[in-house]
C-alpha cells in the first residue's frame, strides 16, 4: 500500500483508455466502465492536470451511478492525496469507512495519507521557520548597517 500514492500509470494504458473514452464520447454515449477506466488512469498520472481531470470524472460517476461507489470513493481519495488535497482525501476515506469500516486496503490508505499530511506539515513548518529566520537575519543586518553609518 505504501506505493499506491506513488504509482504512475504507463503511457500505453493511459492512451488505450483515453482512446476508448473519446471514441464513446464522440458517439454520444460513454459507459460508466469506460469513464471509470479512463479516470482510474488519470488519477495515477504524473501530471496534476490529469489527476484533477480524473477526479472530476470520478465525482461525476459517484453522483450519477450507484454501482461502483466504493471504487469511486477509493480513487477519489487517491487522486486528492496525489495532488496534496489531504483534507479532501481524508473525507473520501472516512466516507468509505462508514460503509465498510474494516476494509484493510482503505485503512492502509488512510495511514498513508496521514503520514503524508504529517510529513507535509513538518516540511511546511520548516519552510515557514526558515523564512522567519531569514527575515530576522535581514532585519538584523539592516539594523547593523544603519547603526554603522552613524
Amino acid at each position: 500500500m505504501d506505493d499506491i500514492l506513488d504509482e504512475v500509470v504507463s503511457s500505453e494504458d493511459l492512451q488505450k483508455f483515453e482512446k476508448v473514452f473519446h471514441e464513446q464520447l464522440h458517439q454520444g454515449k460513454v459507459t460508466p466502465k469506460a469513464q471509470f477506466e479512463y479516470a482510474w488512469c488519470l488519477v495515477r498520472s504524473k501530471y496534476p492536470t490529469d489527476i484533477r481531470k480524473g477526479i472530476l470524472l470520478l465525482k461525476e460517476l459517484f453522483h450519477s451511478h450507484t454501482d461502483g461507489k466504493r471504487d469511486y470513493l477509493f480513487y477519489l481519495a487517491i487522486g486528492n492525496a496525489r495532488i496534496k488535497e489531504y483534507n479532501k482525501a481524508s473525507h473520501y476515506v472516512k466516507t468509505f469507512l462508514e460503509i465498510e469500516p474494516a476494509n484493510q486496503q482503505v485503512l492502509a490508505l488512510e495511514r498513508q495519507i496521514n503520514k503524508r499530511m504529517e510529513k507535509e506539515g513538518l516540511i511546511g513548518m520548516a519552510v515557514a521557520g526558515g523564512a522567519v529566520l531569514a527575515l530576522g537575519g535581514l532585519v538584523g543586518l539592516g539594523i547593523a548597517l544603519a547603526s554603522s553609518k552613524k
